[in-house]
């Protein structure tokens, strides 16, 4: 990094507060009591993130006689679910290219599916008043390298052969640059309606009210600790209590599974963010941006950004960050290394911006697999059941992964369950220190293919035949 650019990208940091934007809301509800005793339900949730709070939310609407109890280790929205882009896509596979290579005879169905789940986010919005600034913009996939432009070409070309480019549009340097102004932009592909704009953590806090509203019983600050076998049921151990339940739907995602033989099925990635202050009208008006779609660059190691409703401008991605030893850790949601990176980058790509600010910046962990895309399954004779893996694409995802836990725990075989993606596990990742070092090459690689055209050498050809990868 020049010594000027480093300069410019440590000034633009010396105020930004280290906690996530989201999570400052003046909105936020205060916590629940955490749960003492014991307690008895139809339906124990586990995880106070979407994946949780739609599962409980969908058990009610489903059959609202049913007594669902749900418990949050921390406070519902703090983790993943509050710390996110805001990105509510209607992909259930990461993305119409990670579809293609792994599940291509089913990838229309999924794509149907997947655009019939968001309509249902949307809905669900309208039904229950949730104030979470939520915007069907779309989302453009922006080339800022020429092999970029080629795969952009590529992917539209394949969505107009399986009848999926409905909504697609491909916009050349003008054109692209007249929706968001950046000299970076080479091309673009317009997702006008398969992706949605949100203010994360007010859905998160939104899906909890309406799940008090059907009688559903929350408590946070209520960790699962373990979960056994109990008289033809399950139980889950708290710090001061305890949860007997019929059955067991287990959102924990990036936090260790109460099912243990799950756990090596994802490893925790950790995702950087900034927020901007507001812009100004002028400064508003140098980058255009009045469709307030989301973007992302179509490298590797890229970067998502998007506009908030009051005009700041959220800038996140390219690093991903793995620990040895895969632990989820406090310390890790802060790297100012990664932070001003991240600064160096957002004024590369907006130059006219020069002089704008960050007021947030922040980190968290993300669930990956080595799919990119959620993964399904039960245990405990069907008792239990849990979805993981989300791999960042969670915000819409994981309603669908709720309808299919439902699923899964009522036995009835539906066209969710029968779906190869369902069937169907990631490879597990391996024991360290392999998995370190494995990840580090594929990640060093990555950066390599960015600078090199996209040429991918002989480490990631082997990654792809064996159906392994790493993603920002």
């Amino acid at each position: 990094m020049a010594p000027v650019a480093m300069r410019l990208a440590a000034q633009s940091l010396s105020d930004a507060q280290p906690v996530p934007f989201w999570l400052e809301d003046p909105g936020k509800p205060g916590a629940l009591p955490a749960l003492t005793g014991t307690e008895k339900c139809d339906l124990l949730v586990v995880g106070g993130g979407y994946s949780g709070l739609w599962t409980a939310l969908l058990a009610k609407e489903r059959d609202p006689s049913r007594d669902v109890v749900l418990i949050e280790g921390r406070e519902v929205g703090w983790a993943a679910s509050g710390r996110n882009g805001g990105f509510c896509a209607a992909s259930l596979t990461h993305g119409f290219g990670n579809g293609l290579a792994r599940w291509p005879g089913e990838l229309p169905k999924l794509e149907r599916m997947g655009e019939a789940n968001l309509d249902a986010i949307e809905e669900a919005v309208a039904r229950y008043s949730l104030d979470c600034d939520f915007e069907r913009t779309g989302e453009i996939d922006v080339a800022t390298e020429p092999h970029q432009t080629e795969e952009l070409h590529q992917w539209y070309e394949e969505a107009d052969r399986l009848g999926l480019a409905d909504g697609l549009e491909l916009l050349d340097r003008d054109a692209v640059r007249a929706e968001v102004d950046s000299p970076t932009f080479l091309a673009g592909l317009w997702d006008r309606r398969g992706v949605a704009m949100l203010h994360p953590a007010r859905l998160a806090w939104g899906l909890k009210r309406a799940c008090l509203g059907l009688g559903v019983r929350i408590f946070e600050n209520t960790p699962g600790l373990d979960l056994v076998p109990a008289g033809g049921g399950m139980a889950v151990r708290t710090p001061y209590g305890r949860v007997a339940a019929r059955r067991v739907a287990l959102g924990t995602n990036v936090f260790p599974s109460l099912v243990k033989r799950v756990r090596h099925y994802t490893v925790p990635v950790y995702d950087y963010a900034l927020m901007t202050e507001p812009l100004s009208p002028e400064q508003l008006a140098s980058v255009g941006w009045r469709n307030r779609q989301g973007l992302g660059d179509s490298a590797n190691q890229f970067h998502y950004f998007r506009i908030t409703a009051d005009h700041r401008i959220l800038w996140g991605g390219y690093d991903a960050v793995y620990r040895f030893g895969g632990k989820v850790a406090a310390e890790m949601d802060h790297r100012p290394e990664t932070y001003l990176k991240l600064a160096q980058h957002f004024f590369t790509c907006f130059p006219q911006l020069e002089g704008l600010r960050f007021s947030h910046a922040w980190g968290g962990a993300i669930d990956t697999c080595s799919r990119f895309s959620a993964f399904f399954g039960t245990a405990h004779q069907g008792r239990v059941a849990y979805a993981a893996g989300f791999t960042g694409l969670g915000v819409g995802a994981t309603r669908f992964g709720a309808e299919v836990m439902l699923d899964l725990l009522s036995g009835e075989r539906t066209e969710r369950t029968e779906l190869s993606m369902v069937r169907s596990k990631p490879l597990p990742f391996p024991p360290e220190p392999i998995a370190w070092a494995g990840i580090g090459l594929t990640k060093w690689s990555l950066a390599r293919a960015d600078a090199n055209g996209g040429r991918r050498n002989l480490w990631l050809k082997a990654m792809d035949r064996l159906g392994l990868g790493f993603d920002s």
